[in-house]
C-alpha cells in the first residue's frame, strides 16, 4: 500500500511538472504593427491602414512613426484624420523624379508620424488603425515600412526587421506590402512565341481530331457495305434456282 501511494505521488508530481511546462510555453503570440491589406497591384492607387495593437499591460501607445522605403518612392501620399491624433508629414528629394499624371515630382513622402493628444493614445488591450491613401504604387515586389511605436512610459518597440521569404518571421518584423504585376503588363503577359506555339498546338489538335472523325466515318461506311453484301449473298442462297 505504501509503495502504491509513493507511485501515485510520483505520477502526480510528474503530471504537475509537465502541465507547468506546457503552460509556460502556451502564452499568446505577440502582435505587431501591420499594413492592411497586405497585397496590392503595381501602378495602382489604394487605401491602406497601418494597424497598431498595444502590447503593453500598463502603458498606452502615444506615437507611431512610419518610414516609407527609400527604394520605392510614391508620388501621392495622403492621410485621413484620426480623432485624438495629429500627423506630421516629412518629404525627401528623389532623383530621378517620379512621373504622376504627366507631371514630374522631385519630392516624395519619406515619413509619417502620428502623435496622440495629451492623455490619449492606444490603451492596453486596444488597437488603432491609421488610414493612408497611396499611389501610383512602384514597380517593385514589396514595400517595407519600418515603424517605431512609442509608449507613454518611454519604451519604444522597433518594428524594423525585414522578413525573408521562406524563413521564420523575425522577432520585430516591419510591416510589408506585397506588390504584384498588373494584368497586361510585360511581366504578367505571356510571351508572343508561347502564344503562337499554343495556337499551333491547338491547330494540330484540331487537325488530328478531324482525321480521327473522318477515319471513324470511313470505317462505319465500310462495315455498312460489308453488311449489305452479306445480306445480299444470303438472300441469293435462299431463293430457289429457276427450272429451265
Amino acid at each position: 500500500m505504501i509503495r502504491l501511494r509513493r507511485t501515485a505521488s510520483a505520477a502526480a508530481l510528474t503530471l504537475t511538472a509537465v502541465a507547468a511546462t506546457l503552460l509556460g510555453f502556451a502564452g499568446p503570440a505577440a502582435a505587431h504593427v501591420t499594413v492592411n491589406p497586405r497585397e496590392a497591384t503595381q501602378g495602382s492607387y489604394g487605401r491602406f491602414a497601418v494597424r497598431v495593437p498595444n502590447e503593453s499591460d500598463t502603458a498606452s501607445t502615444v506615437k507611431i512613426e512610419v518610414n516609407l522605403p527609400d527604394n520605392a518612392p510614391v508620388g501621392s501620399v495622403s492621410t485621413m484624420p484620426v480623432p485624438g491624433w495629429t500627423v506630421a508629414v516629412e518629404k525627401r528629394k528623389v532623383d530621378p523624379p517620379i512621373e504622376v499624371h504627366g507631371s514630374q515630382l522631385t519630392e516624395a513622402v519619406s515619413k509619417l508620424t502620428w502623435t496622440a493628444a495629451a492623455g490619449g493614445g492606444v490603451k492596453p488591450g486596444e488597437f488603432q488603425e491609421f488610414p493612408v491613401s497611396m499611389g501610383p504604387l512602384p514597380q517593385v515586389d514589396r514595400m517595407v515600412f519600418k515603424t517605431l511605436q512609442t509608449y507613454s512610459d518611454g519604451n519604444v518597440s522597433r518594428w524594423i526587421e525585414e522578413p525573408t521569404p521562406g524563413a521564420e518571421e523575425p522577432e520585430n518584423p516591419a510591416p510589408v506590402l506585397t506588390l504584384t504585376a498588373a494584368a497586361g503588363s510585360p511581366s504578367a503577359a505571356p510571351a508572343a512565341g508561347a502564344t503562337a506555339a499554343a495556337k499551333d498546338d491547338d491547330d494540330d489538335d484540331d487537325s488530328g481530331s478531324t482525321a480521327i472523325v473522318l477515319g471513324v466515318v470511313g470505317l462505319l461506311a465500310g462495315l455498312g457495305g460489308l453488311a449489305l453484301g452479306g445480306l445480299a449473298f444470303a438472300r441469293t442462297r435462299r431463293e430457289p434456282t429457276p427450272k429451265s
